[in-house]
């Protein structure tokens, strides 16, 4: 029985992936600039942690669906060889009637074609199934991946606001400042 079987009231990791993305998305803007700040850290990376550490587990049930597939169709073989071998031996026994030796070769064929065909299906079941959940897995790693993203860039560029609340403009130079103009400019070299 997994993790996830014996604990059946705890989150699943899209729900865990999901509540990090709720997280950030409710995030208070700072004040003057379009940064969030994230008061509750450690939860986030709780969080992140518990829905890395649960992929594992779910990668396994999703191992085990397609184990269990396998011996599936080993069965219907097994099952299908078995019915096949006993309209062998029937048949045999009764050469002298061809129509029910015809009739008992037939049925086993059918048989065997008929649990081919219910295995084919199932395998067919257990990989679209797990498909999805890769699928699933991939959206919201991709998901909350490019919000990480999003959030790094936005903390990355965004300049720190001012201080002393002046205007400021480029190097901290205030708004009006004639420092760059006129000759008291920094290329006073040219004068003669």
């Amino acid at each position: 029985m997994s993790t996830l079987e014996s604990h059946p009231d705890l989150p699943d990791t899209e729900a865990l992936v999901r509540r990090v993305a709720e997280i950030i998305g409710n995030c208070r803007s700072m004040p003057l600039s379009s940064s969030v700040r994230l008061d509750n850290k450690d939860e986030v990376l709780e969080l992140l942690e518990d829905a890395a550490s649960r992929l594992p587990e779910e990668i396994k049930q999703a191992r085990w669906l397609l184990k269990e597939r396998q011996e599936f169709l080993e069965k219907m073989q097994r099952e299908g060889d078995d019915i096949l071998e006993a309209a062998r031996v029937r048949a045999e026994r009764m050469v002298q009637r061809t129509e029910i030796v015809r009739e008992a070769q037939h049925t086993a064929r059918v048989t065997v074609d008929d649990a081919r065909e219910e295995a084919r299906r199932l395998r067919h079941e257990a990989e679209d199934y797990c498909d999805q959940k890769l699928a699933s897995f991939e959206i919201v790693l991709e998901r909350t991946i490019k919000t990480v993203q999003a959030g790094r860039e936005k903390l990355s560029f965004t300049p720190p606001p001012p201080m002393d609340g002046r205007d400021t403009g480029i190097a901290g130079i205030e708004a009006g400042d004639d420092t760059l103009s006129g000759e008291d400019g920094f290329f006073d070299q040219d004068r003669g």
